[in-house]
Formats: C-alpha cells, structure tokens, sequence
C-alpha cells in the first residue's frame, strides 16, 4: 500500500536531505584535512593516532554536520554581520564554540595523552577561529552546489 503524499511534503524531504548531504559532504571534506593536519603537526600525534581519530571523527561529523550548519545560520541571523570583519568573527565564533568540545572529546577517544589533548585542543581552537570564515565561504559554496540558498542570501534562514 503506498501512502501519497502531498507535493510539498516531497519538496520540504528533498530539501531536507539536500541540506543534510550538503552540510555533510562540506564539513567531512573541510574537516578532514584541517584536523588532520592539526593532530599530526601541532598536536604531535603520530599517523597511526591521526588515522583512529579521523575514524572516529568521520561518523561524528556525520552526525554533527547539519546540527552544525543550523547552528552556524542561527548565529550568522542573530548577528547579522555586514562587514567581512562581522562575518569573520561570527564564523569562527559559530565554529569555536560547536566543534571544539567535540574535537576533544575525538582525539581524547584516539588515545591521545593529557598533554597532546590540551595542545590538540588549543590548537584547534585557534584552528577554528582562523579556519571560521574560509570553512563559512565553503559551506555556501557546497550549499550553493546543491541548489540551497546561503543564510547571506535569505535573512533570517535557518536553511530548511
């Protein structure tokens, strides 16, 4: 028995999961190489560490990226920036205080000791207010792939 439904109930699921994938496939790609990178050179884990952590890191980013992306349009319509300056601080605000509790929590799972923790997670954190903006302009841009509007294109959009 197949159960009908109305058009724009299709519509609203398919723009819900363009939203997810896209979310998903940005902040996978993005985050991937950045944490990566950090763990391997600022927080000196070795490649056997980075490998576990990215592990387990993949599924949580599953998980964690549209959270991520409403959270990051919540904040963006909160504020309202207009100046490159705004949105600067509001992307590496939006990301600082989302990912960073996450991101210890993975590289603590990974094995990593208390000291590579905090190096890790300082690191990070100054990662994530310097990677803020550019992941912010990749995320519109992988939205921007997948046909959605960008929270600088609709004011006030939490992004379907």
């Amino acid at each position: 028995m197949a159960v009908s439904l109305p058009s724009g109930g299709v519509m609203k699921h398919s723009l819900r999961a363009r939203n997810f994938i896209a979310d998903t496939l940005a902040l996978v790609l993005f985050f991937t190489v950045a944490s990566g990178l950090n763990e391997r050179f600022i927080a000196g884990m070795s490649w056997d560490e980075v490998l576990v952590s990215r592990l387990i890191g993949a599924p949580l980013m599953v998980l964690t990226a549209r959270p991520y992306g409403l959270w990051r349009d919540w904040v963006l319509a909160r504020t309202g920036p207009s100046t490159r300056r705004g949105a600067l601080l509001a992307d590496g605000f939006a990301l600082l205080v989302f990912q960073v509790p996450i991101y210890a929590a993975i590289i603590a799972a990974a094995g990593a000791d208390v000291l590579a923790v905090i190096k890790g997670v300082l690191g990070f954190a100054a990662l994530m207010l310097l990677l803020g903006r550019p992941y912010g302009l990749w995320l519109d841009f992988i939205r921007g792939l997948f046909g959605l509007e960008t929270p600088g294109q609709k004011p006030m959009s939490l992004g379907g």
